[in-house]
């Protein structure tokens, strides 16, 4: 089975430099080796992020311990350079340090994205054009199109299932540019058959799962170590202004959260809202939960029109609010605030910090055209719920 004819780079492949990012995980690896047997230059670059003790040799983790030890046996059975860098502190700073931040702050945070805008595309996309590359080639299912205008555009991966192209919507144009990302037109099981066909060792590997520096699932535990008594202990509020119960801190919950609120009530109760100035849990009914508009901070475009030129009655779009979500109808409208995102109908859950990612429209393959971190919503249903808990 061969996947990956062409990089889109106007060179033979023997005349043609690629970093692979080699994760240690298949996807990754199969990338490498399939440039290698395409006669492509080939450099695999391994990133040590974090050693958090039991993460390193917790089964499907990333980035560090096992994972490093086996993208350095595929880089040596498919014979390529391979270089493990330190870019603990990178991550520290740039991803951790701001996940922590995001949920003390009321937020559910999504460090997969910051890590792919910085460490891994800023900063190894740099080391790249160092060692001389002509693109960066990573594992991701997503897809990139060379468009008419000389620039790439990102579209969402062929497997729907895998499709990770929420997760890289904050790529900017001059990335993008030199990002490949081969197997964004096959599905897992094609990529596991390649992985057999071109003997690797970890064909039948686990799927990596979780956040990377979580070992346990627990954010919190890692947020209360990197922010000793940064948490707030504060009350749990009935959308009507009740007083139902007592929190340790907004960092526990996120926005649409059913379980684990340890209340008694005659009604299902959700989270509706986090307020970390007030320390305060805000619930009510699921009716509540319903969102039709949508703020964004930090906006990433990568449509082929600028955002002013936007028309008047605005311009119709798709997008996505969490990344198990499949595209829905919405329209990007501009304002006396700025832009807004309007949905076609409600959304349930939608909470500030997670992204919303804005697509070309809801198809299949559809072309990614930005997106941004979502800012606490417009509830629909509800009018002034700061007024009923001031009540």
């Amino acid at each position: 089975m061969t996947v990956l004819n062409s990089l889109d780079i106007a060179k033979p492949p023997a005349a043609t430099r690629v970093v692979a990012a080699m994760s240690g995980g298949v996807d990754s690896s199969v990338v490498a080796a399939m440039l290698k047997r395409e006669g492509y230059d080939v450099i695999g670059v391994t990133l040590q992020l974090y050693d958090h003790g039991a993460a390193v040799h917790r089964a499907g983790a990333c980035c560090a311990g096992q994972d490093i030890h086996d993208a350095r046996r595929v880089a040596e059975a498919i014979d390529i350079p391979h270089y493990v860098l330190d870019y603990e502190s990178r991550f520290r700073d740039a991803v951790i340090e701001r996940f922590a931040e995001s949920y003390l702050a009321g937020e559910t945070p999504i460090p997969c994205v910051e890590c792919n805008r910085t460490v891994k595309f800023r900063d190894l996309l740099g080391l790249a054009q160092e060692l001389g590359a002509d693109a960066l080639a990573t594992g991701h299912y997503v897809a990139s199109h060379a468009l008419g205008n000389g620039h790439r555009g990102l579209f969402r991966a062929a497997d729907e299932s895998r499709d990770q192209s929420y997760f890289l919507y904050a790529t900017t144009q001059e990335q993008l540019d030199l990002l490949r990302f081969p197997l964004g037109a096959i599905d897992k099981t094609q990529t596991r058959a390649l992985a057999a066909e071109l003997g690797l060792a970890i064909a039948d590997k686990p799927d990596s799962q979780d956040i990377c520096f979580v070992p346990n699932g627990r954010y919190a535990d890692v947020i209360e170590r990197l922010k000793p008594g940064a948490a707030r202990p504060g009350e749990i509020v009935h959308l009507d202004g009740r007083v139902l119960g007592r929190h340790e801190g907004v960092l526990r919950y996120t926005v649409g959260q059913r379980k684990g609120l340890g209340l008694s009530a005659t009604e299902p109760l959700y989270v509706l809202r986090l307020d970390a100035d007030t320390a305060r849990v805000i619930v009510g009914p699921r009716e509540a939960l319903g969102v039709r508009e949508i703020r964004l901070r930090d906006l990433n475009w990568l449509g082929d029109s600028a955002l002013d030129a936007l028309p008047e009655d605005g311009l119709d779009i798709a997008v996505r609010v969490r990344s198990t979500r499949a595209p829905r109808e919405a329209r990007l409208l501009r304002d006396e605030v700025g832009l807004k995102v309007v949905l076609a109908g409600d959304e349930e859950g939608v909470s500030p910090g997670q992204a919303c990612v804005i697509y070309e429209n809801a198809g299949p393959s559809a072309r990614v055209l930005g997106g941004g971190t979502i800012l606490s919503p417009t509830r629909a249903g509800v009018a002034r719920p700061d007024l009923a808990l001031a009540s």
